[in-house]
């Protein structure tokens, strides 16, 4: 398995697996499906998409990393391809776009779930996230019930995970 960042023949995964994982357990939201349809704009504007690819270039999972304001960025649309859940593809992706958002300033990291996707939460504290009060008319999501952050400490030659 390897890791890759953005390229446009991955375009129709990233929208595939993100609106697969959404409807298998939730729906799609004018935000889910505005990232999906704006991938590039998004990508221009600073954030950043990954995959985890199979020896044969098959895509396994994806991740966003993209700045909200400031040294504050958003991890966003983890999805993986169902079987492979519980292979490591999405810490994968998930690892490569906290590290991407640590190289481009960011000091604290934040996401939005729902507390039924316990292996998702699990995955995000084994990762450094921590529950904080959930901002409901910031996110403005009817699906998302918890947000979770992460601060990155500076030190020199790069950030330092806190884990």
């Amino acid at each position: 398995m390897k890791v890759v960042p953005y390229r446009p023949e991955f375009r129709e995964d990233f929208v595939r697996l993100n609106t697969q994982w959404l409807t298998r357990f939730y729906w799609v939201e004018p935000f889910d499906q505005y990232a999906m349809d704006h991938v590039e704009e998004l990508i221009a504007q600073g954030a950043m998409v990954f995959f985890a690819l199979d020896d044969s270039e098959q895509v396994l999972a994806t991740c966003m990393a993209m700045p909200l304001e400031g040294d504050v960025w958003e991890i966003c649309k983890l999805a993986a391809r169902g079987q492979y859940t519980g292979t490591g593809a999405g810490s994968a992706v998930l690892r490569a776009a906290m590290d991407y958002a640590e190289a481009h300033g960011a000091r604290k990291e934040v996401l939005i779930s729902c507390r039924g996707l316990k292996p998702a939460i699990h995955l995000y504290e084994k990762f450094g996230f921590h529950q904080v009060p959930y901002r409901k008319d910031f996110w403005k999501s009817e699906k998302a019930d918890i947000e979770m952050e992460r601060e990155v400490f500076s030190r020199p030659g790069g950030p330092l995970r806190r884990q």
